[in-house]
């Protein structure tokens, strides 16, 4: 049975507080050049509204740590909890964006307990398939709407269009819209252009045929403007190579410098 990649990409989330679920969501992991983060919503790691910063679970708690269903190493279709703290003592451990900070709704997160886990990621260091995207186009937010889950932790593709111009951020923010029918749980979902094959519209003008499925990540899913429109905000790629751009190179890849001691 063939599974579509983005379908075991996105992860179920659970934000808690000690021992108590606060709120369920959708995560990432995506790749820079210094290594790979978890990405989901700053809202989902605060607890809180970003805009408001009102309190977003009923029982007014905020979470300390996050638990990921991550697909388990060499079985993919199997997925298993794994927990990562939020805080160091009081200190957040997620790394927001370097500008905008507090302001951008995405955060990502250092991953510590990765033993038997199988990482499916998007790799920013590689460049993407050069498709055709633009207003009006189909895109999906790939996640777990309501909690939902498919088959055990399998992703829910709920489907729309590009909604505003790409080349343009919306609010002033790297952002862009898109009119889908998404809902509660698709916080922190990657939004997928995704092509099932044959003839393709290419970003430079002609087309291209492909024997199997292309992908483009077109950026993370933060919610709806509001409560009464299926108009959703996504920040762009751009926002979440910002992020990854944080991560400091381990001294351990690092080549040693050629030093001539003879002098």
């Amino acid at each position: 049975m063939a599974i579509a990649r983005p379908s075991v990409a996105s992860l179920f989330i659970e934000m808690k507080f000690r021992n108590q679920v606060l709120a369920a969501g959708t995560a990432f992991v995506a790749r820079g050049p210094h290594g790979s983060l978890l990405f989901t919503n700053r809202h989902n790691v605060t607890g809180r509204h970003q805009d408001t910063g009102a309190c977003l679970s009923s029982t007014g708690g905020v979470p300390d740590r996050i638990v990921i269903y991550h697909n388990r190493a060499g079985a993919l279709g199997q997925w298993f909890p794994v927990e990562e703290l939020l805080f160091d003592d009081e200190t957040p451990r997620w790394l927001e964006h370097p500008t905008l900070g507090a302001k951008a709704d995405l955060v990502g997160i250092p991953m510590q307990n990765l033993a038997g886990v199988e990482l499916v990621e998007y790799n920013l260091e590689t460049a993407s398939t050069p498709i055709l995207v633009g207003i009006s186009d189909p895109v999906s937010v790939i996640g777990f709407p309501f909690g939902i889950r498919v088959a055990g932790s399998l992703a829910v593709w709920a489907t729309g269009f590009v909604a505003s111009e790409l080349d343009v951020d919306h609010d002033a923010l790297p952002m862009f819209l898109v009119d889908c029918r998404s809902r509660r749980g698709q916080s922190g979902s990657p939004v997928v252009a995704y092509r099932s094959g044959g003839a393709v519209a290419m970003a430079n003008g002609g087309s291209a045929v492909f024997s199997g499925p292309v992908e483009k990540l077109m950026g993370i899913y933060s919610g709806r403007v509001n409560e009464e429109s299926d108009l959703g905000r996504v920040w762009k790629t751009s926002a979440i190579a910002a992020v990854l751009r944080r991560l400091a190179p381990n001294p351990f890849d690092m080549k040693p410098l050629d030093i001539n001691l003879s002098l």
